[in-house]
């Protein structure tokens, strides 16, 4: 194929010499002359393993070309790849000039009576909803009618490391492909047929938003690894022992659970031993931020539910709740966030029913009866049997847990999950 790529940065140069690697002909672009003429000479403009053998070689075999000017050079090219820099704006966000800049050029110099449209992929990392809210309309506007049939725009993160963007090019984590309809791109599909990684064909947004998702969790794993480094050192321990411990267990802390999006957490040991963690750590002076901010963003998530949960509703609708334990067929309260969306719910004047069959509230006994009758004095009140919960015409169900398993409701009745969003 032949590609073009807009930027000779880190990520920019690195796919030049990757894809030149693989045999395909690459054209490179650059405001810098400097850089350009740079890489015309075999000099890589940046210090990277294998990638200066890589430019050697793809010179050699006439597979590397760069300029500064677009000219004609797009016009049978059939992917152009935007790796232009989003630096840091004094507010934090990304400063969008080069990306609004090179779109237009990039309009500019494409055909417009291509017999198919070049892939316009997008690798520089932006918020969700700039594709459609910034590029589109720029190239929207200079192409007009022609739009779709000159352009089709993709955008494409990339998860390429410093000292192993090579190896990473050619096994990324992933791969993700954002398109206006969620489906694959051929271009980047012909493109990607030797890289064996799972593949996302999702929506702009989808694909935007991917890079903040996963550079934010390595800063919190990073930073949590540094707060607990913190505790040790004020409490003489040794941090490297408690991290091999922390990390030999891949079967919840190292893996998947507890990380897909749904309910608040809860029960009688999460928001407990946060706490004391919190007040052990404040003890003896470690300064954890981040374990300090866990219990106040769980608050905000519970509100986020209740909204969720709500949406769409009248005041004063019939609302069925599945679920108030913190886990399914069990009679455990507290510090459910199940109970803290009931309240809620009473409080904003719904109708409220609770169906849990686990629960039987002459039974409660110790802390669980006094967690629950100090937090919900109306609980043998709002539980109904399954008959009932099946029987009655509600507005909205919500299925807090499993426990909704176990009722047969109309196919038309309105149903939330919250216990994964979707």
């Amino acid at each position: 194929m032949k590609i073009a790529i807009f930027g000779l940065g880190y990520v920019g140069f690195t796919a030049m010499c990757c894809l030149a690697h693989e045999g395909h002909s690459v054209i490179g672009f650059d405001i810098s002359e400097k850089k350009v003429l740079g890489v015309r000479r075999g000099v890589s403009p940046i210090l990277e393993a294998g990638v200066e053998e890589m430019l050697e070689r793809g010179l050699a075999r006439g597979l590397i070309s760069a300029h500064t000017k677009i000219g004609n050079r797009l016009d049978d090219v059939e992917v152009a790849i935007v790796c232009v820099g989003t630096p840091s704006s004094p507010d934090g966000s990304h400063n969008m000039t080069y990306v609004a800049e090179v779109t237009r050029q990039i309009a500019a110099g494409v055909r417009r009576d291509r017999p198919k449209p070049m892939t316009v992929a997008y690798r520089s990392t932006f918020r969700p909803g700039t594709i459609e809210g910034l590029v589109r309309p720029i190239l929207q506007a200079e192409l007009g009618a022609d739009f779709e049939r000159a352009v089709e725009v993709v955008y494409y993160p990339e998860f390429l490391r410093e000292g192993s963007a090579v190896q990473d090019y050619f096994t990324p984590p992933k791969v993700v492909v954002g398109t206006a309809d969620g489906e694959p791109n051929e271009a980047l599909r012909l493109l990607n047929k030797n890289i064996h990684a799972p593949i996302f064909c999702v929506g702009y947004g989808e694909a935007e938003v991917t890079k903040f998702v996963d550079n934010t969790w390595h800063a919190v794993k990073v930073a949590y690894a540094n707060e607990i480094g913190r505790v040790c050192l004020q409490l003489d321990l040794s941090a490297a022992k408690v991290s091999e411990i922390f990390l030999s267990d891949t079967k919840l802390n190292i893996s998947s659970y507890y990380m897909r999006p749904g309910g608040a957490f809860g029960g009688s040991c999460l928001p407990k031993d946060v706490r004391a963690f919190q007040h052990i750590a404040a003890d003896c002076g470690a300064h954890t931020y981040l374990v300090d901010s866990l219990l106040r963003s769980n608050e905000a998530h519970k509100y986020r539910l209740l909204q969720y949960a709500v949406d769409g509703l009248q005041p004063g609708a019939k609302v069925l709740l599945a679920g108030l334990a913190f886990k399914a067929d069990t009679d455990d309260l507290r510090e459910s966030p199940n109970i803290d969306l009931a309240r809620g719910l009473l409080r904003d004047g719904y109708q409220l029913h609770i169906f849990d069959p686990a629960i039987d509230a002459t039974k409660l006994v110790g802390a669980n009866l006094g967690y629950a009758y100090t937090q919900m004095p109306s609980l043998s009140a709002l539980l109904v049997s399954k008959e009932t919960a099946e029987a009655t015409p509600y507005d909205r169900v919500i299925l807090a847990n499993a426990t909704g398993g176990y009722l047969t409701l109309r196919d038309d009745i309105s149903l939330v999950k919250i216990g994964e969003l979707p």
